[in-house]
């Protein structure tokens, strides 16, 4: 997505959005698809409009490794089920009414653990980007998220980009051998694949952007 592109989504939004006080801007994809990156540059692009903005990432509900051990998970951490639905739903909730701040967690992939209260969303912030894989997934408890979003934004680059931008993430954070190979399809793959075949309602399907020339 070039300058002028994004430039026309904030446009689209800015008018969508007109009059309102608080709207909540989905930015779903599958692993790989460059949300955080969009919903960052999103939110600068917006308060350099004049507006207030602020993200809020779906990484940070992942359940704590010690968790996902019990329950013989850690293996699939990143798939639906390894995320604490239920709290990112009261959190999103709570972020639409606006009534007072909200402190929220988020993700630190070094370490692959969530940092409690490391964000606050105010209720002077006009417009939340809220980034995640599942947020508009249509099953399992996860279609009770898009009705909350105002704006609905899908990021679904081709299957084989999204392969290798993970395999390059991972050898940054030096996963090599039969472990990558686990996390890339025993994990990654599957849940790319899951995204893009059961998401519904997106306001906007983007399948190819150039961040790097929208910052």
């Amino acid at each position: 997505m070039a300058d002028m592109q994004l430039d026309e989504l904030c446009d689209l939004i800015l008018k969508t959005e007109e009059g309102k006080s608080r709207s909540l801007i989905a930015v779903a994809g599958p692993p790989g698809a460059g949300k955080s990156t969009l919903a960052d540059i999103l939110a600068s692009k917006l308060s350099g409009r004049g507006e207030t903005a602020e993200v809020l990432p779906m990484d940070g509900f992942h359940m704590d490794n010690g968790i996902l051990e019990e329950r013989e998970l850690l293996a699939r951490k990143g798939a639906p089920n390894t995320f604490d639905l239920r709290g990112f739903i009261d959190v999103v909730q709570a972020v639409k009414a606006a009534e007072d701040e909200v402190l929220v967690p988020v993700f630190d992939r070094s370490r692959e653990l969530a940092i409690a209260a490391a964000r606050v969303v105010s209720p002077r912030h006009r417009f939340i980007v809220i980034e995640g894989n599942y947020l508009l997934l249509g099953e399992g408890g996860w279609e009770r998220l898009a009705p909350l979003f105002d704006y609905r934004i899908l990021l679904a680059p081709p299957i084989e980009e999204l392969q290798r931008r993970l395999e390059a993430r991972w050898t940054f954070y030096g996963l090599a051998g039969q472990a990558f190979e686990d996390k890339i399809h025993g994990n990654d793959m599957p849940n790319v694949r899951l995204v893009l075949e059961k998401s519904k309602g997106a306001d906007l399907v983007l399948e190819r952007l150039d961040l790097e020339a929208a910052r």
